[in-house]
């Protein structure tokens, strides 16, 4: 995924010479597509080969896997969601800058759920 957000659209040969240590152009290949299948990436027919592209930015795909994260840790039976916010919070105090952009995005929240009541 690396290769292909810093590249942009590749084929499996430009993936398999930019990544830093060597595999074999099959690897890469099942790689890609297995990729392609769950869905990160994108592809296209370019005569004989396939181009593919991501799916989402970089940026996308994190905040989607740590909102899977977040879902996964409050839905499950062993932890509350009141376990996640003080654990989260704890690690938060630490940077000020995080918790001063915490603070920030709160009150955004905020103000968007107050704008939807009737």
């Amino acid at each position: 995924m690396d290769v292909v957000w810093a590249h942009g659209e590749s084929n499996v040969r430009d993936v398999a010479e930019k990544i830093d240590r060597p595999l074999a152009y099959t690897t890469v290949m099942t790689t890609l597509d297995r990729l392609y299948k769950k869905g990160m990436l994108e592809r296209r027919k370019s005569e004989r080969a396939f181009l593919y592209s991501p799916k989402l930015s970089r940026r996308d795909w994190e905040r989607q896997c740590a909102g899977e994260l977040v879902a996964g840790f409050l839905s499950g039976p062993r932890w509350s969601g009141e376990d996640l916010i003080s654990c989260f919070l704890d690690e938060v105090v630490r940077n000020a800058s995080l918790f001063d952009e915490l603070e920030r995005k709160i009150k955004i929240k905020r103000e968007e759920l107050g704008r939807r009541k009737p």
